[in-house]
This record gives C-alpha cells, structure tokens and sequence, in this order.
C-alpha cells in the first residue's frame, strides 16, 4: 500500500501564493498603516500652523520652519557628500591586488560580502549621517539668524576693538561652523581609514609597507585639513578670550581676559596658530613627498607646544608674576569687568549717594509730619492676601485666584492716583461639581471679572479685610464697565471647545446665566480634517465625533499669557509674572519680555534662575529660564495678551537695544513701535520685578567702581533673606509709592535693601522708578548707609521680642489662631530708615488673613499699635496734629471705621439677636445647598458676633463703651477674636450665640 502520510514518499503538498484578493487586502492595510503614521506625523505640524495663523504670527511659523529646513538641508548634505565622497574616493585609490597574507585572507570574505551592496551600503550609511548632522544644525537657527541679521551695539571690546556683535551674533556662529567642520573631517578621517584598510591600502600585519602611496596622500590631506581647523580654532580663542568665564578671587563668574590670559594666553595661542598652519603645510606635502616623517614631527611638535607654550607657560606666569601682586596686576582687568558689566545689565546709570541712616532733626513733630507724604505705606500685602480674596469674592469653587496677586495703579473716583491689588477670578477646572469631558472643555470655560483692593486701607466687614474697589460677580466698582469674562489667564491651562451648538456657564448669581463665546480667537474645528488633526494631537478621539462640536465651534488652547508671548516670539525670555490691568474697556495681561545674550566681552555671567528667585518663588511664582546664563539683559518688548479673545501685540520698549534690532530684522512686523502703545495701557505699565532682581544682584558687587575695593571686597552687599516668611530665600522687591531723598512727590516705585555681606546690619537701600509713563522711568537710586542702622533681620527679630507682641501672640493661642506677618516696607525718612509691617491674624472664626497690628520702627524705636495711624504715632510720639493729610485720609485706618461700634447692653442683646438669625439663616441655606446664601448668612454672623464684642463693658470702667479699634488693655484680648476686653466674661446669650457662630 503506498505511504499516504505525508512522508518522505508520500505525495508533496504545495502551499499556495495567496489569492489575489489576500495580496489586494493586504497592501491596502499596508498603504493605510504608512498613512495612518503619516497623518500622526503631519498632525502636530498642521496644527501649529493653524495655531500661529489664528493669532496672525503665521510669519514667525514660517520663518522658523524654513529656516530649520535650509539647515537641515544644506548641513545634512555637505555631511553626506564629505563622507560619500571620501568613502568612494578611498575605494577608487585601493591596490589592484591584494597581499597574500592571512589578515588580507580573512578580509577577502568581507569585501565579497558586501560587494553586491557596495552602493546601497554607501547610500545608508552617508545618509544616516547627514539625518543626524542636519538635525543638529537646524537647532542652531537662532545662531544663524542673528548671524545673518547682526546689528552693530556702537560699542567696541577694550582688547581687540572689535564691535560687540562680533561676540555676540558672529563668533557662536563661527564656533558652530568650526565644530561641524572637525565633525565632518573627523568621520571622513574614520570612514576613509576603514575603506582603505577594507580593501588593502592599509595594512596592519601584512608584510611590507603599512600604507600604500595613494592611502598616504588621501590620509594625509584629510589630516591636514583637521590640524588648519586647529589652527583657526587657536585663532579664534583669542577672542574666546575675551567671552570666557573663570573663577576669580575678585567676584563669581568672572569674564573675560585677566593679566595672565593677556600676557600668556593670548601670545600662546598666536604662537599655537603658526604652529599649527606649518604643521597643516607639511601634511598637505604628503603628497609629494609620499612620507609621514615630517607630518609626524610637525604633529608631535603642535602637541608639546600647546602643553608648554598653552598650558606650562600661563601657570609659571601665574605663579611668579601675578600671585605676589595680584590686586595691581588685575587692577587694569577689573576695570573694564567693572564697566563692561554695568554697561551691560543696565546699572551704570545708577546713582549712588551717601546716606547716614540718622534721623538729621530730633523735632517729632516734622518728623511725624513728613511721614504723612514719605509714602503710600501699602498695608495690604499682595503675597498675604490672596486668602481673603478666595474666600470673600471666590463666589463659586470652580473659581480662584492666584497665590500672589499683583500691585497696580488706579484712579479712585476722585482722580487720586492710588496703589491697588488686583487679581482675576479665573476659572479652576479641580473645583468643578461634575468632571467629566463635556463639562471641562465646553461648559466651564472661562473665568469672570476683576477684583480689587486699595493697598492702603482695610475694609470694614469684617474689619481688616480687603477694601475692595472692585467686586462681585459681576465685578462692579471704579473700573466702570468693561468685558469680564477670562478666557485666557494664567491659571487657564486646559483646552476649551467654544462658539458651537453646546452652550458655557457664563456665571451663576440668582440663577444660572450661559453665553457663547463670540471672540475670533481659536481654531475653527467646522471642518472634518481640523477635527482630526487635533483628535490625534490631542489624543482625544471625541473631538472627530461628538456632537457637541458643529459649526461655529473654535477650540482655544496655549492659554496662558506666557505660552501665547513665547511662541509668537521664541527669541525672547519672558518675566515670570504676567500682571493684568484694565484698559479700554478690557481685561489685558501684560508680560515683560527680555533681550539677552551671553557674548558681552568682560561682562561676568549670572544665572537667570538662580538670581530670579526670592522666598516667594518656592511655590507662589514662576522664576525667568531655570538655567538660562546670561551677561547681556534688556526690557526691550511689552507685550500684552487680550484676557478674552487672546490677542497678543508686542511693543518695542528698548529702542536702542542691538539684539531687539536684530530680531526685528529676522521677523519684521512682529513687534510694534513704541510709539503705538495706547496712553491707557501705558499707565499700567511697570518696571520688571525679575530685571530689578538681577540688577540688584549684581550690585552687590558692582555698585563699586574702584578696581582696588572690588578686589579687596570690603564694600560687599548681600540681598537679605526675607525676615517676614519661614521659607528660605531672598527677601522680595516691593512696589511702592514713596519719595526718596531730594525729591517732592511720591513716584511709584520698586524696592530693596541690602546689608553688608555676613552682618545684619542695613548696607544700602535702593529704588528704581517703576512708573513706565514717567520721564524718570528706570531711574536707579541707591543709598550707601554710611552709619549703623539696624536691617531688616533685626528689625523683625526685635519685633519677635517685644512685649506687646509676646502678649499679643499668646492671647491668639487661646482663639486657635496663627499670627501672619506682611510686607517689610523700608521708607528713607529725614536722614533715617522707617520701617512698617503689618501684622495679619488667620483661624478662629475665619480661616483668612485679617490686618490686625501694624508694627513700625524708627530709630532705636519699636512700635506695635492696632493701625497705621496710631503706629506712625507711638513711634514718633507725637499725635497727627493734622497739618499735613494723613496717608489716605479719605478712607478709615486699618482697624479703624467711620462710626464708633454701639455699645451697651442694648447694642449687645441686638447684635446677639442678630447672630442667632444668621446662624438660622445658614443652616437652612446649608441644607438646601444655597451657597450664596449660605455665604451672606456667615457674613452676617461674623458682623454679629463682632459688634457683640464689642458691646462688652470694660472691666472695672465706668460706662459701657468699648472701643475695638484701641490699644487691649490689660489681659484684653485682642480686637476681632470675638472676646471681650479685660477680665469680664459675655454673658450666657453671647456665649452661647458665639457657640453656635463655631
């Protein structure tokens, strides 16, 4: 019987080609898998192009994406053909034969493998390389648009007087060219030495010569090339010399040359060049002279010389001649540091004058007068507050404000220019009732209105909260009317979906109100490839199919102020805090934006972030570029960003600026003459808080200008840690309305103090004019303390221990609250230092900061009263006799309101009738989850149960008036913790209303 089993004589089965139908399935799968991953790839480029195009920065876009391109392709293709080009020059120059040795032998099998291949090899091969060399290059497009837009700075190098733009824009570029043509050399080296040793040009242990005549000369010519690279990067150093950073005795980061860079360096790396170029000549005569004997001298000289004459030499020079007198060797070096570097951070403009710290009258009462007009003294802190704004006008949980709100100028309906905090009611996606996908990119889109608070007054309900200028939802007060809603702020980093058929919350407030965005800002999702696009860059395939998106529908995202100013302007570093104002009836952002560079010849280095951060940054606000070093820094652009439609406008600011030129040569149109900017919004303008923390760190150092004391360092500042948080870091600048010596009127103005590096005591004192429409904008004055004056640690510290605080603080512990200190302030005061700082109480019956004391100190003098006007009292001794206008006398002290509290058994049992009906009031409100409601009910309790308190008879006091807003006497309690002065106790009903109020 035959074997039907399938074996080695059974009948053979063949298996079939797959029909034509399997083959057609098949390679369309294929076909749209290659596209799938196609559309992936294209779905990020496309929409960012529709992103710039919307908010009409195309031309940035574009300008960037070609310019990568050119550099892509041109770098790619001059790596490819410098590789290719040696690889197929070396496999022309092989040998016709091959030796007949064991190493040629075991090559053989190499050589016939790869000999059907040999061209697809070299294509792989050079065009991997030229992917990885053109996508380094196209990275360098910021180094070739300032090389190709460089603008003269008018300003030559003391060295080689050369135009600063030479170091600034033209030598990065020469560096990244020099690197790519060692790279090229190098690999072409690498490449050409592996073909000829492939196909036996090269030999290692074959007998006879190691190198056939055609290896030698092909080698040595590339040799030559890389050592003329060495010889213009010796070139080229020399002026690197100029640029470089080193550590030096005289100061940290220290650029440019010093004696031994010129004396020794400098004629080393001349003698270098020479070396080198001889050398690269006798490379080059390889091929002729077809031996590598004097190649090989002329090498092994260049190496010694650079260890001698680069290396050996400069140590001998520093050793014998520079240690024993360095401060009169470096003396001519620190002086063009010195001047270089104030040139190039904006300091050499600054004044400095001699300041005693003394008080020059002992007359209290002129003293007492001329605090009055001193300063605008800001009792409301802007980095404290923020609590009471969340919890007062928050309004809804999906609302909030940020951690540290900012410091403004406004016109109150006088026409009195006042400062004011300000913050956004912007819109938090975490406090949402419901998340889910519909609700946190088409329901909740947008934040709504403005808050705002005098900075030199506390409100009355309750007493030592913010008065608000500004407030509600809808926000009303003296902005007027304006557009309120927030669709773009800083908190707003989600995307939104907008404009379509699914209607927004607009906002709630005695009933629910929706709106449609009718902004032209966003992408329009209308069409079905839009959709797409952003579905998979988005990854949130919903997007291609729900319904809650038709026409009409814009998607919104890069939503915050700096996002948007970053990529409509990559070229520029951007200030870490955006601050909003109210101009022409909108709600705009402003952001600071900074020029900078690192090649400024002989200007020393800092780091952005380092110098950028305070005790404020650890968890409050963003610092400039964590990393970004630089020696050359500019305010040259403001931008703004429309809070509602997104619209970004940047504006000239520093027209003298060289770098901002360059740019503006490199994306014309983008940025608008300074001359565009509307008055409204330049009267919002102000002086950057980062620029002033980086001048100010340099002046530590460089507010000396004797090459001899900036040496010996004795005249050193340090920035203070801030005395007032539990953080480390440094102490913030302030804004501040204030004169200083010499001038009539108050200028608004940002603020610091240094002291002596490794004391306590006060060093220095300075202020910038931050008014932006002020002919002195940006007019620096420093004030050198020639006396000892207590700092700003001591102050605090001296604070710490005084006994009316020791009371103060211990009669919190029993109201489980905490004790919250604010701003620092320092105001120059007829030849003296005043310093103020209110005091904040939080917990308790509120969980908010609350201005309760002001602390003041002049002098040998501390002072803690219950507001600024008793403070600036006690501590001149001396009562406002009211000649001069107290600050802000328009509106009531801190602690302190227009009518005196009721008093008496009458005003106690009302104010207790009035406590039980709030407390009835909130509980119905909480069980019918009327949060309104339930808010207005806990308003009206605190008032209650404050004017209970306040009703209470003095112990042993004739009378029942008890002032809340004096000084406790006594064991008394202090104002606003809900307990009665002295010894004496509420009776049951107020203990029993306060009972229910917890």
């Amino acid at each position: 019987m035959p074997d039907r089993g399938g074996g080695p004589t059974g009948p053979r089965i063949r298996v079939g080609r797959p029909s034509r139908r399997a083959r057609t399935l098949l390679m369309t799968l294929g076909v749209l898998a290659v596209l799938a991953m196609a559309f992936v790839m294209f779905a990020g480029f496309w929409t960012d192009w529709l992103w710039y195009r919307s908010v009409a920065y195309s031309s940035v876009f574009t300008t960037t994406l070609w310019t990568k391109i050119g550099l892509f392709l041109v770098f790619g293709l001059l790596m490819a053909i410098a590789i290719g080009v040696n690889v197929w020059l070396a496999h022309r120059l092989r040998p016709p034969l091959s030796a007949m040795s064991l190493e040629q032998q075991s090559l053989d099998r190499y050589r016939m493998s790869i000999a059907p291949y040999k061209k697809w090899v070299l294509l792989a091969v050079t065009a991997l390389v030229g992917l990885i060399a053109g996508a380094s290059a196209s990275g360098q497009w910021r180094t070739w648009l300032m090389y190709v837009n460089g603008t003269s700075f008018g300003q030559k190098d003391p060295q080689f007087q050369l135009d600063v733009s030479f170091y600034a824009f033209d030598l990065p570029w020469y560096r990244f060219m020099l690197g790519f043509g060692f790279a090229a050399t190098v690999l072409s080296l690498i490449a050409a030495a592996l073909t000829h040793y492939l196909y036996g040009g090269l030999r290692i242990t074959s007998p006879g010569a190691r190198a056939t005549g055609a290896a030698t000369g092909h080698l040595s010519v590339l040799l030559g090339i890389f050592v003329s690279l060495k010889a213009v990067a010796y070139w080229l150093d020399r002026y690197g010399l100029a640029v470089k950073s080193s550590d030096f005795k005289a100061t940290d980061n220290w650029t440019g040359l010093r004696y031994v860079d010129a004396n020794a360096y400098l004629p080393a790396k001349t003698i270098l060049f020479c070396i080198a170029a001889i050398c690269a000549v006798l490379f080059f005569a390889t091929l002729w002279r077809r031996t590598w004997q004097l190649p090989v001298i002329g090498f092994g000289l260049m190496v010694l010389s650079a260890i001698l004459i680069g290396g050996l030499y400069p140590a001998i020079v520093q050793k014998f001649q520079v240690q024993p007198n360095e401060q009169a060797k470096e003396a001519p070096f620190i002086q063009k540091n010195i001047n270089a570097t104030r040139d190039a951070y904006g300091i050499d403009d600054a004044e400095v004058d001699d300041y005693e710290g003394q008080a020059t009258t002992e007359d209290d009462t002129k003293l007492r007068a001329a605090a009055n007009t001193a300063a605008s003294y800001r009792v409301m802190d802007p980095n404290v507050v923020s609590p009471a704004f969340q919890q007062l006008q928050q309004r809804r949980n999906y609302y909030q404000f940020p951690k540290t709100l900012d410091v403004d100028r406004y016109k109150d309906k006088d026409g009195k220019e006042q400062d004011t905090i300000i913050g956004l009611r912007e819109l938090n996606i975490q406090g949402l009732p419901k998340r889910n996908w519909i609700n946190d990119h088409f329901t909740y889109t947008h934040g709504y209105g403005a808050i705002a608070a005098r900075g030199t007054t506390t409100g009355t309900n309750p007493t030592g909260s913010p008065d608000f200028t500004e407030s509600g939802l809808p926000s009303t007060g003296e902005f007027g009317k304006y557009e309120q809603r927030i669709y773009y702020g800083e908190k707003t980093e989600q995307y939104s979906i907008v404009g379509g058929p699914q209607k927004e919350l607009d906002y709630e407030e005695d009933g629910e109100k929706t709106t449609s965005y009718e902004g032209d800002s966003g992408v329009s999702l209308s069409n079905s490839f839009n959709r797409a696009a952003y579905a998979v860059a988005f990854s949130e395939p919903q997007i291609m199919y729900s319904g809650a998106i038709g026409d009409g529908s814009r998607i919104l995202y890069n939503r915050t102020p700096k996002e948007r100013v970053e990529a409509v302007a990559p070229w520029l570093t951007i200030d870490g805090d955006a601050y909003p104002a109210v101009v022409d009836g909108r709600i705009k952002w402003i952001v600071d934006a900074y020029t900078t560079t690192n090649g400024y010849p002989y200007a020393s280095r800092t780091t952005l972030g380092d110098t950028t951060a305070d005790s404020l940054t650890t968890n409050q606000r963003a610092v400039v570029a964590q990393q970004n070093q630089v020696n050359y820094i500019r305010n040259s652009v403001k931008a703004t960003v429309d809070a509602y439609d997104g619209k970004v406008k940047l504006y000239e600011w520093d027209t003298d600026d060289p770098v901002l030129k360059t740019w503006r040569k490199a994306f014309p149109g983008t940025v608008e003459p300074r001359g565009e900017i509307p008055q409204e919004l330049m009267d919002h303008l102000r002086y950057p808080q980062d620029l002033f923390k980086v001048q100010r760190e340099l002046l530590t150092r460089y507010h000396v200008e004797d090459p001899a004391q900036f040496y010996s360092g004795s005249d050193a500042w340090q920035v203070p840690d801030d005395p007032t948080n539990k953080e480390p870091g440094s102490v913030p600048p302030y804004y501040l309305s204030m004169k200083m010596p010499g001038q009539n009127e108050q200028e608004f103005s940002l603020t610091t103090t240094f002291t002596p590096r490794g004391r306590p005591n006060l060093g220095a004192f300075m202020a910038v004019n931050a008014d932006a429409a002020s002919k002195d904008y940006g007019t620096m004055r420093l004030l050198r303390v020639t006396s000892t004056v207590k700092g700003p640690g001591q102050v605090q510290s001296e604070l710490n221990g005084n006994d009316d605080v020791a009371e103060f603080v211990r009669n919190l512990k029993g109201t489980d609250s905490d004790i919250e200190y604010g701003n620092l302030l320092t105001v120059p005061l007829e030849g003296g230092f005043l310093y103020i700082e209110p005091v904040y109480t939080r917990g308790g019956n509120q969980n908010y900061p609350l201005l309760r004391k002001v602390a003041a100190s002049y002098g040998s003098k501390i002072v803690f009263e219950n507001n600024l006007k008793d403070a600036l009292n006690a501590v001149f001794g001396v009562e406002d006799d009211g000649s001069t206008p107290p600050p802000d006398s328009d509106d009531p002290p801190p602690g302190e309101t227009d009518d005196p509290p009721a008093t008496g058994s009458a005003a106690l049992k009302k104010a207790i009738a009035d406590a039980q009906k709030a407390y009835s009031d909130g509980e119905k409100a909480l069980q019918e989850q009327d949060w309104p409601a339930y808010g207005k009910a806990q308003e009206a309790l605190q008032d209650a149960l404050e004017r209970a308190a306040a009703a209470q008879p003095k112990a042993g006091s004739e009378g029942d008036k008890a002032d809340g807003a004096e000084k406790p006497a006594g064991d008394a309690k202090p104002e606003g913790n809900a307990k009665p002065e002295g010894d004496a106790k509420p009776d049951s009903s107020a203990e029993q209303a306060s009972d229910q109020g917890s």
